[in-house]
């Protein structure tokens, strides 16, 4: 089995698991059956990338190719979620995501950067913050959902969409939860990098490392907030996607710039 016939199993397998949640949700019953097809999808997403990294003897951490394997590790961490937390509704967004990137990976990722051209302290900082920006995306997926849920509430009667979500207070309790290891990841990449890397204001890395460290602080503040002044609703909602979009920025946007636009 090629890598091609590998990846459009993923996708197909991604496509249909998005496509039985929207099934369960027009019935109002939301089934974890509906997930097993993302298990498949998320495996032989994973087979394609070990074999990809067997063939380059590394990862290739271009644009599509990074993007790729950060839907992947997206959708297995919602997954994982969904065996004992009712989250599997966020599929809807993830699975459709992870087809895509892979499919772009295949078509339009001829650039290559390998992990294996660092050293095992930058594959540490490199790792820790691919985890603690899938766990973000998660949580902002999380806080758009929570804003849906949260306008619609105030509306009668709900739609059905939101009639199949969790109360609103485990919908807060989710948030925040994956928040809490985000941030523990982030903090580990931050770290890493003030530790390995030996200039981490260089010019190449500067608007990086000033967007990443202002996401932390937003999310620290945010979960401080919570602690002290018990803070939720939009103000968490808020904050959450002004930090996640801050990592967006910092992640993707040299690469959209530098790979994309000034093809280099």
């Amino acid at each position: 089995m090629n890598v091609t016939t590998i990846a459009a199993l993923s996708t197909c397998s991604y496509l249909i698991s998005t496509l039985l949640i929207i099934k369960r949700i027009d019935q109002n019953h939301l089934q974890r059956t509906a997930l097993y097809p993302a298990w498949i999808g998320v495996l032989t997403h994973l087979l394609y990338t070990v074999i990809v990294f067997q063939q380059n003897n590394g990862f290739n951490f271009s644009f599509f190719s990074t993007g790729s394997l950060i839907a992947m590790i997206v959708a297995l961490l919602l997954l994982i979620a969904a065996i004992n937390k009712p989250v599997e509704i966020l599929g809807i967004a993830i699975f459709p995501t992870a087809a895509i990137m892979l499919a772009l990976e295949l078509t339009l990722s001829h650039t290559t950067q390998l992990l294996s051209n660092y050293n095992w302290a930058m594959n540490t900082h490199i790792l820790t913050s691919i985890i603690a920006f899938s766990l973000l995306n998660i949580a902002a997926l999380q806080a758009i959902l929570l804003a849906i849920q949260n306008q619609q509430l105030k509306s009668h009667p709900p739609k059905r969409f939101i009639q199949s979500l969790p109360p609103l207070q485990t919908m807060e309790y989710l948030l925040f939860q994956m928040l809490t290891t985000g941030i523990v990841f982030l903090t580990l990449s931050l770290a890493s990098g003030l530790l390995f890397i030996e200039d981490l204001f260089a010019q190449h890395l500067v608007h990086k490392t000033v967007l990443s460290i202002l996401a932390w602080i937003i999310f620290t503040g945010l979960l401080i907030g919570r602690s002290r002044y018990g803070w939720r609703g939009q103000t968490a909602i808020r904050w959450t996607l002004i930090g996640f979009a801050l990592l967006l920025l910092a992640y993707f946007g040299s690469k959209l710039v530098l790979e994309l636009i000034l093809h280099r």
